[in-house]
């Protein structure tokens, strides 16, 4: 299978801050690959170094069998990006916007199929290309940036936070395309996100980045270990005893009027009948954020810093009050 990206032992300092801590990420051809992670955790920065706008302090990384740094020019003909923050200019309609950077990647040597795939995209995605960049929200400066990157053919596609900026529709027809470059382009897509449930309808394989390192990866089956849906309902007059027997439900509380309860998201379906049975109303069911699943795996190794903190700032507000009294 070819490896299309690779990092070994990466790391970037930003003066005494890692950004990236011996980061090892392996994603092969014609696979949309997740690349997830809480903010800050590193995944901006990976990105940047596989784009050649960032040098690793230390380290490996190769894109396309390139150096990012050493061959960033020949890279970006082969490779899209899409940005999570897009910042336009104010006074180019987004039509031009698309073209201009359309015409930077120096991909699209075919323009009359350029601009059928242009107005294709303009028009799934529901883009009005003639209005003024000054005047569009941040959906539609990522979109400017999103078509112009599908315009044109790539091998690889660098997408960071993309849906953070796409109400639901324009999501799903996200996903719709996506599925198209692997499947009909043979592309390679690495998806950065934040929202594990946004990655899970899409990616083939996942990486799971912490404090600038891999902590998990695999494909989804292999990760289900680490998934818990959310479920909560209303708690009038609701009998939990059946529910708390079952082994599918953890993590079962009653608080604040509503039952809530943690249960194995491949699961889920022998939880509902019971639900049904129980009559419960005002019921929720959601995934959980990649924060949570970081907080119930990892969170020994966040909550005891904290705690320190909050000590050792109780113990500095201690010594100055004993100063000032002694003052």
């Amino acid at each position: 299978m070819d490896t299309v990206i690779q990092t070994v032992d990466l790391h970037k300092n930003f003066g005494r801050v890692k950004a990236l801590d011996g980061l090892d990420l392996e994603v092969h051809a014609g696979e949309i690959h997740g690349f997830l992670g809480p903010n800050g955790a590193g995944k901006t920065t990976t990105l940047r170094i596989l784009l050649g706008l960032a040098r690793a302090s230390s380290g490996t990384a190769t894109v396309l069998g390139l150096h990012p740094w050493a061959d960033a020019v020949a890279l970006h003909r082969r490779v899209a990006n899409v940005p999570g923050d897009v910042s336009i200019w104010p006074n180019l309609s987004g039509g031009e916007a698309i073209d201009l950077l359309s015409r930077l990647s120096g991909r699209a040597e075919d323009r009359e199929g350029y601009k059928r795939r242009k107005k294709q995209l303009c028009e799934i995605f529901d883009f009005d290309p003639s209005k003024k960049g000054r005047a569009y929200s941040k959906g539609n400066r990522q979109k400017v940036a999103l078509i112009a990157a599908l315009a044109t053919d790539a091998e690889l596609y660098l997408l960071d936070e993309l849906t953070s900026g796409l109400d639901p529709l324009m999501e799903a027809v996200f996903m719709r395309e996506a599925r198209r470059l692997v499947q009909e382009n043979g592309a390679t897509v690495l998806l950065s996100s934040h929202i594990l449930s946004e990655v899970e309808h899409l990616a083939d394989r996942v990486s799971i980045i912490r404090s600038g390192r891999i902590v998990d990866g695999g494909t989804l089956e292999t990760l289900r270990h680490l998934t818990r849906t959310e479920v909560s309902f209303s708690a009038d007059s609701v009998e939990t005893h059946a529910l708390a027997a079952l082994t599918q439900v953890h993590d079962l509380v009653v608080a604040d009027g509503r039952v809530k309860f943690g249960a194995d998201s491949d699961r889920v379906h022998e939880v509902l009948p019971l639900l049904g049975t129980l009559g419960v109303k005002d019921l929720l069911v959601a995934p959980p954020s990649l924060e949570e699943l970081f907080l119930r795996h990892y969170g020994d190794q966040v909550i005891e810093p904290v705690q320190e903190a909050h000590d050792g700032a109780r113990r500095h507000r201690g010594h100055r009050a004993a100063a000032g009294a002694g003052a």
